[in-house]
Order: C-alpha cells, then structure tokens, then sequence
C-alpha cells in the first residue's frame, strides 16, 4: 500500500509548476500550492518580511509535498478515514479544500450512514466512514470517486468560467473529470461519447 507521502509526491506531479491563471480563482499556484495557502502558514521563503508570489516560484516540489501531508492530510483528519478513502479525498482535500470532506459526508448520508455536512472530520464521520467501509469495502472508493466527477461537472455547469477545467478545447474530458477518474476503477469511466453527451449544453 503507499504511504502517504507516495500519495502527496503523485499529488505534486499531477498538479503541476507554476500557474497563474485568470480563470482560477485560487490565484497564483506552484506544485499544487497556491499564494493564499503560503500566506495562511506564514512562509516567507526569501524572509524579506513579506509572502508574495516571489516565495511562491521558491517552493519546491518537496516543500509542497511536506505542506499537503502536514496541512492537507494530517490536520484535517484524513488519516483518521478508512485507508481505502485516503488517496482520493486527500487528493479532493488538495484540489477542493473542506468540499472534499463535505462531498464524503453526502456521500454516507446518501449510503445510509448519516452524519452531519459540516466539513469537517469528527468522530460521527469517521465512525460512519468506518462503517460504510466495512459494508461496501470494495464499493466506496468507486462511490466517492464518481460523486467527485459529478461534483466537478456541476461545478462547471453552475461557473461557465470552469467548463474549460472540465472539458478540453477538442470536446474531450478536462483535467477535472481525468482526475476524479484516476481514482475510479476503469468499468466506471466514461466513454468520450458519454462526456460529450453531459457537456453538450454547455456553450
């Protein structure tokens, strides 16, 4: 099984260098690592007093890696969930923040095991967690997988600034829905032709 810092160094390479893009409203990103989660922690990597993009092009790949797993996957309680949910929600935590939390919340409620939508992981959550994947262990990953793809296409359907992060240029599946779909098993996937068929409404 890999460890959670195999999973935080397969973040790093699918999220990417740097990007400032109009369209993202998260701002300036490096390895996955925007300019409002370095100013949040505080870390001023040329200590010239302030935390500005110039810090952000400094940060290494490493450095975002160690920033996930402390930030995204420790602190948040992620380590808490039943193994089989850690690399998708960790990866869902990087890319979404607390919806990634909430979206595994609907997720039991809908299963069958409630728990309040709040983002966060309590002891309720981990329990439910626990529970579900005790009764659907080869199931839930799959399940959290495809709320995750349909989250990101509603996304986009609501925000037509996003359409273009869901669906490529040539009509084909975005790097949202490619990644969501990195975690789903392959009978699960897509055809083009189904993608196409979900996206045809958007302009």
């Amino acid at each position: 099984m890999k460890t959670v810092d195999d999973i935080a160094r397969e973040i790093v390479a699918r999220e990417g260098g740097w990007v400032k893009d109009p369209a993202d409203p998260g701002g300036a990103t490096n390895h996955g690592v925007t300019i409002g989660t370095l100013r949040r922690l505080g870390l001023d990597l040329d200590r010239d007093g302030r935390v500005t993009e110039a810090d952000l092009r400094r940060l290494t790949p490493e450095g975002a890696a160690r920033i996930f797993v402390e930030h995204y996957f420790r602190r948040p309680g992620i380590d808490r969930l039943p193994p089989v949910l850690h690399a998708t929600v960790f990866d869902m935590q990087v890319n979404a923040g607390s919806q990634a939390i909430r979206l595994l919340q609907r997720l039991l409620t809908r299963m069958g095991f409630p728990c309040a939508v709040d983002g966060l992981i309590g002891p309720r959550t981990v329990a439910t967690a626990q529970a579900a994947a005790r009764a659907a262990p080869g199931h839930l990953a799959d399940a959290y997988a495809i709320a995750r793809r349909d989250y990101y296409y509603a996304l986009a359907d609501a925000r037509p600034a996003s359409r273009r992060f869901a669906r490529r240029r040539d009509g084909g599946k975005g790097g949202w829905i490619a990644r969501a779909e990195e975690f789903l098993s392959p009978r699960y996937h897509l055809t083009e032709a189904q993608h196409r068929e979900r996206t045809a409404q958007w302009r």
